[in-house]
C-alpha cells in the first residue's frame, strides 16, 4: 500500500493541564482532499500547527511519506513541500500582486553589486502561475488590498504551488466570504487537487467542505469524532455529526417533554 503523502496517527498535544488533542488519525493523499471540521475549540489550530511545524507533537506519529518526522520550524515543513495558507494571507496590501507573489523570493538579473529584481520576468511568472489554476487577474501591478477576499486566497493558493507545494493546508480560506467568492475559492482548491496535491482543507462547515473533500475528520474539544472517506458518509450525516446531532436529538426530547407538561 502507498503511503500517504503525510499522515497523524494517535497525535497528542498538550499545554500544561490542557489537552488540545487527544488520539487523531488521518491521512492526506495526494490528489485528494482531506477536510478537517470542528468548531471554535475543536482542535482544528492546533492540528494544523502540527501539521505546519508551528508547534510538535506530544504523542503519537506523524509522517511524511511514510517515515516519521518531528519538525522543528516551519521552514523545516515548507522545505518537505508542506505549506500551509492561514487565514491572514501574509500579504502586503499595499504591495502589488506579482510582488506579493514572490516576497522575498524574486527573480534576479545581473551580478554581484548590479543585482536587481526581474521585474519582467515576476510579472510574467505571475501570470502564467495564476493563469494555471484558472485565475484571469486584470493586472498583476494592482495592489493586493484591491482584489476582492476570494481573489486574495487564490493568489496564496497559486503563490504555494508555484513554490513546490506538494501539501496545501488552507486555514479556513472561506470562512469570511460570501457564496460566490467561496464558491471561487473551492473551485480553485479543487482544480489545486487535480494537479496531484494534497490538500488539508479546515472548516467549520460541511456545506463548503462536502462538495471538494475526499475525507473528513471530525473534531470536537480535541478529540477525532472520526475519519470518513466521501463514500461512508452523506452531506446530512456530516452535518448531523457537525452539530452535536445526539445532543440536539436530546434537547428536542426535553423542549417536547416540557411543552407537554406545560401544556397539560
Amino acid at each position: 500500500m502507498t503511503a500517504g503523502l503525510i499522515e497523524v496517527r494517535d497525535v497528542g498535544k498538550t499545554f500544561g493541564s490542557v489537552i488540545a488533542l487527544r488520539e487523531v488519525s488521518t491521512v492526506v493523499n495526494a490528489g485528494q482532499v482531506t477536510c478537517v471540521l470542528g468548531d471554535n475549540g475543536a482542535g482544528k489550530s492546533t492540528l494544523i500547527k502540527i501539521l505546519a511545524g508551528a508547534h510538535q507533537h506530544d504523542t503519537g506519529e506523524f509522517l511524511v511519506d511514510g517515515a516519521p518526522v518531528r519538525f522543528n520550524s516551519p521552514r523545516d515543513a515548507l522545505e518537505r513541500g508542506i505549506a500551509t495558507v492561514y487565514q491572514d494571507l501574509a500579504v502586503v496590501p499595499l504591495m502589488s500582486v506579482w510582488r506579493n507573489f514572490f516576497l522575498g523570493s524574486e527573480p534576479k538579473v545581473g551580478w554581484g553589486p548590479f543585482t536587481m529584481v526581474d521585474r519582467r520576468k515576476a510579472k510574467e511568472l505571475t501570470r502564467a502561475s495564476l493563469a494555471e489554476l484558472g485565475i484571469d487577474l486584470r493586472d498583476v501591478e494592482q495592489p493586493v488590498g484591491t482584489l476582492s477576499g476570494g481573489e486574495r486566497q487564490c493568489v496564496a493558493i497559486a503563490r504555494a504551488v508555484h513554490f513546490g507545494a506538494r501539501v496545501l493546508i488552507l486555514d479556513e480560506p472561506t470562512a469570511a466570504l460570501g457564496v460566490k467568492q467561496a464558491g471561487v475559492v473551492l473551485r480553485y482548491v479543487a482544480q489545486a487537487r487535480d494537479r496531484g496535491l494534497g490538500v488539508v482543507l479546515i472548516t467549520h462547515n460541511p456545506h463548503h467542505a462536502y462538495p471538494v473533500g475526499d475525507r473528513f475528520l471530525l473534531l470536537k474539544r480535541g478529540r477525532s469524532l472520526g475519519c470518513f472517506d466521501k463514500a461512508d458518509i452523506t452531506l446530512a450525516e456530516l452535518t448531523r455529526q457537525m452539530a452535536g446531532g445526539a445532543e440536539l436529538e436530546a434537547l428536542e426530547h426535553e423542549l417536547r417533554a416540557v411543552g407537554a407538561v406545560d401544556g397539560g
